[in-house]
């Protein structure tokens, strides 16, 4: 199992028609597309970015949620394979200015699950099949099929739950005790655990999370191959005129590259990751959308 991703969407309305310069741009307020209900990973980035952007464009940078249709408003490598009437084809569609960040994978529970290691919740699980519940983002989302191949693995079976809205609705759900568990970010949890509303049993990335760094790995608690993460990214529409997408991907470095910025995004687990340039993060986005469409029907996924 590899990474999933999240795109953030610059929306550029009523910009690209008069082709503006890059020196003149913005000229009015940006809108910042973030394809999820506020609470997840991708809704923390965008805030952790937002004011850091904001200073540097000179002009105001709406976070705009628009969840639901299994994160489709926005851009992932997975749901072009899991729709087959996928409204947007990135590679065709979208412009990729850079990464920004890739948040590590949890394997979290809800208190009242009587286990502290992935072994504890394994026996638990067994003892009681199908008695369980897990949620995830949706259908077909990575975290699904990363659950899927645990369970295959670990010999046991609880029941998929699919939550709208991406992680922020099931990060809810684990905390509202409606699933006991979920695989979804260490930044949708990590201020959970402190605060003791949820318990995080490994992390799912190949070294321990600087965020919690007592929390062991998948590979250490006996799952090398579950490594799940979640790349964030930030796109503009098709036909952006060039200064610009050079000027939002100097824009993009400058911000996750301050000083405060990485501070707030390192607290919330997410670990800095940018691209050499927009043209680097094309043959990126293009190799992560060929790789899931393979894993998807390899495992037959569907969105139910």
């Amino acid at each position: 199992m590899s990474c999933v991703s999240r795109g953030f969407l610059i929306s550029l309305a009523g910009l690209l028609s008069v082709m503006a310069q890059a020196q003149d741009y913005p000229a009015r307020p940006v809108r910042m597309i973030v394809p999820f209900v506020p609470g997840g990973s991708s809704d923390f980035v965008a805030r952790a970015i937002q004011p850091k952007m904001i200073e540097l464009l000179g002009q105001l940078v709406i976070v705009d949620n628009r969840s639901g249709a299994y994160g489709n408003v926005g851009s992932t490598a997975i749901n072009p394979s899991i729709f087959p009437g996928f409204p947007i084809r990135p590679v065709r569609d979208l412009i990729g200015l850079t990464l920004l960040v890739d948040v590590p994978g949890a394997f979290a529970v809800h208190p009242s699950v009587p286990a502290n290691t992935v072994k504890e919740f394994i026996d638990y699980a067994k003892a009681r099949p199908g008695q369980l519940n897990y949620g995830s983002s949706g259908a077909g989302s990575a975290q699904r099929l990363a659950f899927e191949f645990f369970m295959q693995k670990a010999g046991i079976k609880l029941v998929h739950i699919p939550y709208k809205g991406g992680a922020g609705a099931a990060t809810l759900a684990v905390l509202a005790g409606e699933v006991s568990a979920t695989m979804l970010t260490v930044a949708s949890f990590v201020g959970h655990v402190k605060s003791g509303k949820a318990k995080v049993l490994a992390v799912m990335s190949p070294t321990r999370s600087h965020a919690l760094p007592q929390v062991p790995t998948m590979a250490e608690s006996g799952f090398p191959e579950l490594k799940l993460g979640s790349w964030q990214a930030m796109f503009v529409p098709s036909g952006t005129p060039r200064p610009i997408v050079n000027r939002l991907y100097g824009v993009m470095i400058r911000t996750v590259e301050d000083p405060e910025t990485a501070k707030r995004l390192a607290a919330g687990g997410a670990d800095i990751v940018t691209s050499k340039s927009p043209d680097e993060f094309a043959a990126f986005l293009k190799e992560q959308t060929e790789f899931w469409a393979k894993i998807v029907k390899a495992v037959g996924a569907t969105a139910e």
